[in-house]
């Protein structure tokens, strides 16, 4: 299990002009590259960031990451050129590439310390800045890296823990779309500790087939039809759990961790009761931002510190504030 070394600090606000500007990207195949999207205009680029995650086809989530990033970097002048790998070893290799192409800093994921841990060093090494978010918190400051942007995994699995105890369930499923990711056995374990006395199940899925989620998660809701909470990872997994209660007869709601468009809609259609809300946006904006701020002026955010930006829950009680943003794409 990933340590729990560094204590973390809430963002409370991004005072650089322009952040909150909107841009427009959508992720397509399995690895993509791509530079700065619309925004940057013809200013001149100051370096070159290699963004590398961990984003599998198909997961809406990191459009809304992406957009943060592109956005940083049209403002900032900044080259980058993103990519992506779900296999820990095959975005290990993406790092290595980037080091060996020596790009001005590196904004990485980190869902697996052990697969990924040596090549981060390996770049901190090179004299590549990185900056991590999203994934690897605990660890992020002790690779070498600059700052970290993210939710405690862990802390936002004991608060669905707690939100499950006062919504009175009793009987809730865990959704775990993606194995050998220790971010999302950390929610679980979250949800498992602060849910105390309520049954929490764990179901693995094969994340990267819609039909297989929804059949998997119906399947067992027939099995077992006392369950009445179903906890999905992301917002795609929510949406297909919506027609495995239906198709399973099932009574069971239904609360997930993240959001895109589509999940704060089934919140205002009641469809899905809430969503842990970790600003995705606000993780892919710094992680570019932050190494322009290294590279031009020697400055680190967060103090040392891990930059917290969720969770936060976003519900019938404020959805009308985020449905705005979430046209836009980007919350």
């Amino acid at each position: 299990m990933i340590r729990t070394t560094r204590s973390w600090t809430v963002l409370v606000a991004v005072g650089a002009a322009g952040a909150l500007a909107l841009s427009a990207c959508s992720s397509g195949g399995r690895t993509e590259t791509g530079g700065a999207a619309a925004g940057g205009g013809d200013k001149a680029k100051t370096m070159t960031v290699a963004m590398i995650t961990h984003q599998a086809p198909g997961d809406t989530f990191w459009d809304i990451i992406r957009k943060g990033a592109e956005v940083a970097a049209a403002n900032d002048g900044v080259d980058l050129q993103y990519s992506n790998d779900p296999d820990a070893t095959k975005q290990a290799q993406l790092i290595q590439a980037a080091i060996d192409k020596k790009v001005d800093g590196i904004a990485v994921t980190d869902p697996n310390t052990g697969a990924l841990g040596g090549t981060i060093k390996a770049a901190v090494a090179a004299g590549i800045p990185v900056s991590m978010f999203n994934a690897g918190g605990a660890d992020a400051l002790d690779l070498g890296a600059i700052g970290y942007f993210g939710q405690s995994e862990t802390d936002a699995g004991l608060a669905v823990g707690a939100r499950l105890l006062k919504d009175g369930a009793k009987n809730a499923l865990c959704v775990i779309q993606e194995q050998g990711q220790q971010q999302l056995e950390d929610r679980c374990d979250g949800v498992t500790k602060g849910a105390e006395g309520v049954k929490v199940q764990r179901l693995y899925v094969n994340g990267r087939d819609d039909s297989a989620v929804t059949t998997s998660i119906q399947a067992k809701l027939t099995e077992d039809p006392t369950i009445d909470w179903v906890v999905t990872l992301g917002a795609p997994f929510a949406m297909d759990a919506i027609k495995s209660v239906s198709n399973a007869g099932s009574k069971a709601k239904i609360g997930t961790f993240d959001t895109n468009k589509e999940l704060v809609g089934a919140i205002k259609g009641k469809q899905v009761q809430w969503a842990v809300d970790q600003q995705p946006y606000l993780q892919g904006y710094l992680a570019v931002d932050s190494l322009w701020l290294y590279k031009t002026n020697g400055n680190v955010i967060g103090g040392g510190k891990n930059v917290a930006t969720g969770p936060a829950f976003i519900d019938a009680s404020n959805i009308a504030q985020v449905a705005k943003f979430a046209e836009n794409g980007t919350r």
